[in-house]
This record gives structure tokens, sequence and C-alpha cells, in this order.
């Protein structure tokens, strides 16, 4: 299986001079700017996130996928993660099999309940119903994925669906990866449907992750699932620089300002700066450094875990536009052929 490399947004309101927060707007055109730039420089994969803050404001990740579908040629695109527990899975479905039209074979989606209740609320949706919705709306788009005449009953819907047809249609099935933190259950989840797992992750070790890695495979051949379609894919944050030392205190910087004003926004306390700082370290999983350490590390956990894609989320904090494309640039330039080269793949 080819290894992959990309990288993941939920956008970065640009930082004004005055140290306030320019217009919300500007961080939609920046990442369309990033995503072309990955697209030039050879990565493999562009993830765009669900959050509904002034800090990272792409609240609708499959209207970015549906533009950068029509600006760029042959990197693959995703929601990284549709929050499906309060969107409307077949109008999700629509959205992205309107960019698979622009960009056939080139559209996936990672459908996760998200990290937080913030939308609940917002969508006028019943927070004790969290698993529930998630639950029977995933059903609902792997049935819409997997063909255009669908029959439903499931307990978030009020009327069920008979032989419904669903357009328009992608010339072939839409990936679909369960999206999650590391909740045991929905390891499990992931292999009852016979889905890729894609892993969310903020803190721990190398050795930790790669016990669910471990756990996944084992349930997958115990559930009889062809054993090449078991997938794992990753998504950290990280950052490239010119040298280790200027990455991590770059990244350190605007990772914490980043987890500051976020978590603020949803009215929960900021991990100390000093629990990142150590994160940032190699047995940590925030993957800031140069290219060749990053490289290193890149195959380090690949060896211990044996994912198929890693995505870093680069663009934190206000980070300033050029660096975050310049780290783009050093991603697709100098870690990917290094990557691909012990690998042994073209």
């Amino acid at each position: 299986m080819t290894f992959e490399l990309g990288v993941y947004s939920f956008g970065n309101t640009p930082r004004l001079a005055d140290g306030s927060r320019g217009p919300t707007a500007q961080a939609v055109r920046d990442v369309l700017e990033a995503i072309k730039l990955a697209d030039e420089v050879g990565l493999d994969y562009f993830g765009v996130g669900e959050h509904h803050m002034r800090t990272m404001p792409l609240s609708s990740p499959t209207s970015i996928v549906n533009a950068a579908a029509a600006s760029t040629s042959r990197i693959k695109l995703s929601t990284a993660v549709s929050v499906l527990s309060t969107d409307d899975p077949i109008r999700v479905f629509q959205q992205l099999a309107t960019a698979a039209a622009l960009a056939p074979g080139r559209i996936e989606t990672v459908a996760g309940r998200g990290s937080s209740t913030i939308t609940f609320p917002l969508f006028d949706q019943a927070e004790h119903d969290y698993d529930m919705l998630y639950a029977s709306k995933l059903e609902l788009l792997m049935a819409v994925n997997a063909g255009e005449n669908v029959t439903f009953d499931g307990p978030h819907r009020t009327r069920p669906l008979h032989n419904a047809t669903v357009f328009p249609r992608p010339e072939q099935p839409l990936k679909i990866w369960l999206g999650t933190g590391g909740s045991p259950d929905s390891v499990y989840r992931a292999v009852e449907l016979g889905l890729p797992m894609f892993l969310g992750i903020l803190g721990g070790t190398p050795e930790h992750w790669a016990q669910y890695g471990h756990a996944y495979r084992n349930a997958w051949t115990q559930a009889d699932h062809p054993t090449e379609q078991a997938d794992i894919a990753v998504a950290v944050h990280g950052y490239v620089a010119d040298t280790s030392e200027k990455a991590r205190a770059t990244y350190l910087e605007h990772e914490h300002r980043m987890m500051a004003e976020g978590m603020a926004e949803l009215g929960r306390p900021a991990p100390p700066r000093a629990d990142r700082s150590a994160a940032l370290g190699p047995n940590g999983m925030v993957f800031a450094g140069s290219p060749d350490e990053i490289t290193d590390r890149i195959l380090n956990l690949h060896q211990l875990l044996g994912h198929s894609r890693q995505i870093l989320q680069m663009d934190v904090g206000g980070m300033p536009q050029r660096d975050y494309l310049h780290a783009i640039e050093l991603l697709g330039t100098k870690v990917l052929p290094q990557i691909r080269a012990e690998l042994a793949q073209p």
C-alpha cells in the first residue's frame, strides 16, 4: 500500500499588526491558496476540517473541497472531518459527489462525531442524542454511497426512505473513513462497518498509538474482512521549517495561542504550554522539526503503526501565511521524496 503525505486545515484567521484578528473570509482564501501549492509541490492529500470558531472558521468543508476540486489537478481532497452528528448525510454525499464530478477519483470524506458539542445548539440538535445521531447518519451516508436507490429507516429520521434516489453520482463510490480521536468504541465501530480508520491525534506517544493499530487489525482479521482493506491514516499537529529549532519555536508559539483562544471560545482551559513543549519531542506526537527530522519521525511511526497516510495541521494560531506556505513547500519537496525513497515508492 502506497504511503501518502499531506496537510489538513480548519482555517487560520490572520492576525493583524495590532494583535487583533483579521477577516474570517481571508482564512478561506488562504486555505485555497495552500491547497493549490500542496498540489503543485506533489503532496498526496489535503484535508479540510470543520470548526465553527472565529479562529478556525472553515465551517463548511464540502464547500472548500468543491472549490479546490476545480482548481487542482492531482491531489486528493477530503473533509477531515465532516461533523456528521449535526449535518445531513445525504447533502454531504451530494456535495462531495459534485466535487468528484470535477475531480474524479480524488474525493474522499472522513466522517466524525465531532470533538465538542458546539454544533448541537447551532443546528438545533439534542446533545443527549450525540451517539445515536452519529451512528444513524453514518449508516445512511454509507447506504447512499453504495447505490443510487436507498431504503433506510434509521432512528435519526422522522420518516423512512423507500427506494429513494440520490444524485449526482460519482463514477466510483467515495472512500469513507471513520474519524476518531482514539476511542476504543470507535476503533471497533470502524471494524464492524468495514471502514478504514482515521486517527486524529493531539497527544500520547508513538508506542501508545501503535496499540490502536494492532487492536484495529486484530479485530479486522477476526471479522473476516479482506486483509488488504484494513487501512489507517493519522492526522497530527506539526510544522516543517529549515531547522528543527526554528520549527519548534515557531510552532509552539502559534499552537499555544491557537489552543488558548480556541479553548476560550469553547469555555475550556488550554493545556499548559510546558505540556505541549514535551509533545514536540521525539517521543511525542507533535511533528515539528526540520525536513530530515520529520522524515525520520514519520518513518518511525509508520514502522510502529503501519499507517498508509499522515497529514499535518500546520496553520495554527494566526501563523503568517508565508510561513505556512514555506512549510508546505518543504513537506512536498524535502520530506516526501525522502519517505518515498526509504519506502522504495515511485
